[in-house]
């Protein structure tokens, strides 16, 4: 069942960057880590070489040019310390990752939320939100998917309650997606 549910979102992202959407991500704690550990694995390369097109390379007509590398656009909604503490004291604790979908998710995007137990409700508010502006949602949680796996077009839960066990399932996890949607999305490179 797991297989058939990575091979639904390796389709999910891969549908969504060809149609030039975008991947929003978020997390509390360690799963905010793995949002940030999950961007820098496809804004670059990441098992592969992604060289730029020739044509490309000869606009920006740079010796450093051939070390710049075609990426996918993802956002990690757990970076932008001043707007996240902005929400939180101006709107509500809970919203910044909702304000943030709200600003920046159109149809076609997708938002990729992750919590170990499926239940942050901050992430749960941005998936809810995503939702109602025509995004998809993926949701990597651990072993029930909690309150996450009924907003979830497509659920990744690892086999685990713990939160630590779950966190080390999800490392291998992700790196999987990442490579999967490498591959299909950057062939030959």
């Amino acid at each position: 069942m797991i297989h058939q549910r990575f091979d639904q979102a390796v389709d999910l992202l891969c549908q969504c960057f060809q149609q030039g959407g975008k991947l929003l991500v978020c997390g509390n704690g360690g799963s905010g880590a793995d949002a940030a550990h999950i961007l820098g694995e496809l804004v670059k390369g990441f098992m592969r070489k992604r060289p730029l097109d020739p044509a490309l390379k000869a606009r920006i007509g740079q010796p450093w040019a051939d070390q710049l590398q075609r990426g996918l656009p993802v956002i990690d909604l757990t970076v932008n310390h001043a707007l996240i503490g902005a929400v939180a004291n101006d709107q509500d604790g809970l919203l910044p990752y909702a304000q943030q979908v709200m600003a920046y998710a159109r149809p076609g995007d997708v938002l990729l939320g992750i919590s170990t137990s499926g239940n942050a409700e901050n992430v749960i508010r941005a998936m809810i939100t995503a939702r109602a502006l025509g995004a998809k949602c993926l949701a990597l949680t651990g072993r029930d998917g909690g309150k996450m796996a009924a907003l979830a077009d497509v659920l990744l839960n690892a086999d685990a309650v713990q939160t630590y066990q779950v966190q080390e399932l999800h490392l291998p996890l992700y790196h999987a997606l990442c490579m999967a949607v490498e591959e299909r999305l950057f062939p030959g490179a």
